[in-house]
């Protein structure tokens, strides 16, 4: 099995990552369980000159854990990569594995959370240990002018790192808020299995926010001095 490489391998977590004793321990267990899945903290994936960041959660078992690259194998990634080339934010074929050849355009993906938590719900102290490693590569992009965050979790996490403070920036599907640093940060339900299948998002809801990402880029390079 081939695995995916980093956008930006200087920010990323080692291999072994020790500083969550709960997570190292799982990621144990799953290396003697399936020792030919990648089961490591998941790299940024996607374009270095990336004007847009996405945010994600933490990666699925069978999905990114398993593949190494993000939202690769699951159901989630179905509707994220389908919704990125619809809208010319990826080329290729997404095949759902790491080496089937797709690129991101003007697009990078980081998890919030890098290793596979218990039940995917991370802890509060494992989302706050795993921060500096979103702090990392969006300090590394400077042409990141938004950032889409999936889910409340992510949100949190993303205004955090951006410096802005949670009780002026409340999370809500397709809720955008300019951070301290200029950015902004357009939430958007997370697009997991559950969600999908209970009608909290639907393909047309997720459309909607990269089609505003996109609406967005343009206007604030037409305020920009020439």
């Amino acid at each position: 099995m081939e695995f995916a490489p980093s956008a930006l391998p200087d920010t990323e977590p080692p291999h072994d990552c020790p500083l969550c004793p709960r997570l190292v321990a799982f990621r144990h267990e799953l290396r003697l369980e399936h020792p030919d899945w990648w089961n490591a903290p998941i790299p940024a994936f996607g374009d270095p000159d990336a004007w847009l960041a996405i945010a994600g959660l933490a990666p699925g078992k069978h999905g990114a854990n398993r593949t190494s690259r993000a939202f690769t194998g699951d159901f989630a990634g179905e509707l994220l990569y389908r919704t990125l080339l619809t809208y010319g934010l990826a080329e290729g074929n997404y095949e759902a594995r790491a080496d089937d050849g797709l690129r991101l355009n003007g697009t990078v993906i980081v998890n919030s959370v890098r290793c596979l938590p218990p039940q995917n719900k991370p802890t509060p102290e494992e989302i706050r240990t795993c921060r500096p490693f979103l702090e990392g590569p969006l300090a590394r992009l400077p042409k990141v002018r938004i950032v889409v965050a999936l889910g409340a979790i992510a949100h949190q996490s993303a205004v955090k790192a951006m410096g802005g403070r949670l009780p002026k920036a409340k999370f809500g599907h397709l809720a955008e808020h300019v951070m301290p640093d200029g950015r902004v940060l357009i939430d958007s339900y997370h697009c997991s299995r559950y969600n999908q299948n209970t009608g909290v998002l639907t393909a047309e809801m997720f459309e909607v926010v990269f089609a505003r990402a996109l609406m967005l880029r343009n206007e604030l390079e037409s305020a920009s001095p020439a």
